[in-house]
């Protein structure tokens, strides 16, 4: 089955920005987008006929999949975000499915099927970050496949350099990609997908590794420079030998390194402010309790000032 970059919608100032945003990813990565549309199903009590035949239904532009006619008007957001997403965005080819199920488990599976899926935040007023509802923090928790959060609001000059202050123009070249790196860790998944990101854009890609500072400093006794600089070196050192093979593969992307100490979080919010795009990780859990974002992540997909990329590995 062909790739291609999902977005979640359902009519909201959100989820329209998401699709905006995949539009736009679809055509950076030459792939067919594709706009997933998931009705709730109705409650028994409120049903006025039984509802026709078992599992999920699909319905697609034009007709459906199992004879089932679709609601009245129903196809309308899928169909009306298409037409407009095919005229700002020529050459995207953009094709709309309808699911009956709950949002988070339909959109899990559509996930299964795309390069990417892109889903819709609300903003958070006065912070410029996200607010992630249950239904999408469970997609990115379960998602076998990277998502992606943009907030309400977020427009293609967000992403670019501004032309001249206060100027932003998304004629500009692209601000840097952002990524999160653990090099205890450091995953191919969540490397390659950073480095695929800067690469499209032709933008600077920022690797921030944050290291914790030595435990004397919890007891408030006096920082020892001569340690921590050595420190500090042994981590960028780290980081120059987890990125050497992704410098050889990708030449033409230009590469920043912070190595710093301290909360993570912070440091990739702080460089979330002059982003276009940032890229976390989260670990596939199989145990019995069950996937888990993380802290760091978590904290990034909640109040990041750029849309957010959760990438998942092993």
């Amino acid at each position: 089955m062909p790739r291609t970059v999902g977005a979640g919608l359902d009519g909201s100032l959100e989820s329209l920005a998401a699709a905006e945003w995949a539009a736009r990813e679809a055509r950076l990565r030459g792939l067919r987008l594709k706009l997933v549309h998931v009705r709730e199903p109705v409650p028994a009590h409120m049903a006025q006929a039984p509802l026709p035949g078992a599992g999920t239904r699909r319905h697609r532009s034009g007709g459906s999949e199992t004879g089932v006619p679709p609601a009245e008007g129903s196809g309308a957001i899928p169909r009306e975000a298409a037409e407009g997403l095919r005229v700002r965005h020529p050459g995207v080819d953009v094709v709309t499915e309808q699911l009956d199920g709950r949002p988070a488990e339909v959109l899990r599976e559509a996930a299964d099927d795309a390069e990417v899926l892109v889903l819709g935040s609300r903003g958070l007023d006065g912070t410029g970050g996200f607010m992630v509802g249950s239904a999408g923090l469970a997609v990115v928790a379960h998602a076998g496949r990277p998502v992606v959060c943009v907030r309400a609001g977020e427009q293609a000059a967000d992403e670019h350099l501004p032309v001249s202050p206060g100027v932003p123009s998304a004629a500009a070249p692209f601000k840097p990609v952002v990524l999160g790196l653990d090099s205890t860790g450091p995953h191919d998944a969540l490397i390659g997908f950073a480095f695929e990101a800067a690469f499209l854009r032709a933008a600077t890609l920022r690797v921030v590794h944050a290291w914790n500072e030595p435990p004397y400093i919890a007891y408030g006794l006096p920082s020892d420079l001569e340690m921590n600089a050595a420190l500090a070196a042994q981590e960028a050192d780290a980081v120059t030998e987890v990125l050497r093979p992704w410098r050889e593969k990708y030449p033409s992307v230009e590469i920043i390194g912070d190595t710093v100490s301290g909360r993570a979080a912070q440091h990739l919010l702080d460089a979330s402010r002059e982003a276009s795009l940032v890229v976390v990780g989260r670990r596939v859990r199989r145990a019995v309790l069950g996937a888990h974002i993380g802290p760091v992540t978590h904290a990034v997909l909640h109040h990041s000032a750029a849309p957010v990329a959760v990438v998942p590995h092993d």
